[in-house]
């Protein structure tokens, strides 16, 4: 069977060594190189598989169909251009080129939040991928701002908790196990958190009205998980709320509508987000509070990459991605 050569820039990563266990797993990719400047040499297992780190400017780009771009924010720019010179396209997974940033207006580039901008994809030189919070409200919340159901100009409130694997893999005291665990807090408290302008971006595009998007993230014990707690005031209640959902994402092999809130361990190593809607009662204004849950490096990161590849290549959407 032919495979398509891929490339990781920024492999040892949380998100890169991600990719990687995925593209070895992938009937239809295979690894054409991985880099790591601090670890170049170095060897690494990974999904069965032993690579070899190589630097990033050592990496043959022109030997790749796909170069994903695992990079650190503020990074990624130079590398995506550079691989583009060099024949490939890119699926780029920092924040560089996202809705909201100067870059991504200027370039056009579309948003792989693949459920709602599919056919903005094929064809495309480099594909922005979604950021793992931004995953996991905007797939949630996008029934609602496309079927005109939240109240104009009204507040959509976001508490969402996230592993700490979604902080990244340079090490901070911080983010030690002994200050972790047993504990629960929140951090970019005061809605300046990097993705708030990505999902406001995308909420106003979805849904064409002024709505804000307040988010307060939270850092949870585990390795991995995005738990979200979105409450959004609508024009009116349905006798089923389940059902925009239901009807928005028909045969989407990624989204699962649940009638009971998800919890991390429904999505925990797999390439979906699992939602509820609930009808507050007891509020003067009609609302829905809607749980997510995703996999931050598989479905927030990674999982995402390979989807968004797969349009790229022409490949089967699920192709080679946990379900």
């Amino acid at each position: 069977m032919h495979k398509f050569p891929v490339g990781v820039l920024g492999a040892s990563g949380y998100a890169g060594r991600e990719l990687c266990a995925l593209i070895a797993q992938h009937p239809s990719l295979e690894l054409a190189f991985a880099s790591a400047n601090e670890q170049r040499g170095q060897r690494a297992r990974i999904a069965g598989q032993e690579i070899t780190y190589v630097a990033a400017e050592d990496a043959r780009l022109a030997d790749a169909e796909v170069v994903f771009t695992a990079l650190p924010h503020g990074a990624s720019a130079r590398w995506v251009d550079d691989a583009r010179s060099a024949g490939a396209r890119v699926v780029d997974l920092s924040a560089d080129f996202r809705p909201g940033t100067e870059i991504g207006r200027h370039r056009g580039v579309p948003y792989g939040l693949t459920e709602l901008m599919r056919e903005r994809i094929p064809g495309a030189q480099v594909v922005a991928n979604p950021g793992c919070y931004p995953t996991a409200v905007l797939l949630a919340i996008a029934p609602l701002l496309m079927e005109g159901r939240v109240v104009p100009g009204a507040t959509i409130n976001v508490s969402a908790a996230s592993g700490v694997t979604g902080a990244g893999y340079s090490p901070r005291p911080d983010l030690l196990f002994a200050e972790v665990a047993e504990d629960f807090r929140a951090y970019s408290v005061g809605n300046n958190h990097r993705h708030v302008a990505e999902m406001q971006a995308v909420t106003r595009e979805l849904g064409g009205q002024n709505n804000d998007i307040l988010f307060t993230p939270h850092l949870l014990p585990v390795s991995r998980g995005i738990l979200a707690t979105i409450t959004v005031p609508t024009m009116d209640y349905a006798d089923d709320p389940l059902s925009l959902w239901k009807e928005c994402y028909t045969d989407e092999p990624f989204i699962e509508i649940a009638s009971e809130p998800p919890t991390l361990r429904d999505v925990v190593r797999r390439n979906v987000v699992r939602i509820s809607v609930t009808s507050a009662a007891n509020v003067n204004q009609p609302t829905l509070i809607i749980i997510s849950a995703i996999d931050n490096l598989v479905k927030g990161a990674a999982g995402q990459a390979i989807q968004n590849a797969n349009v790229l290549l022409g490949l089967s959407e699920p192709t080679g991605l946990p379900t």
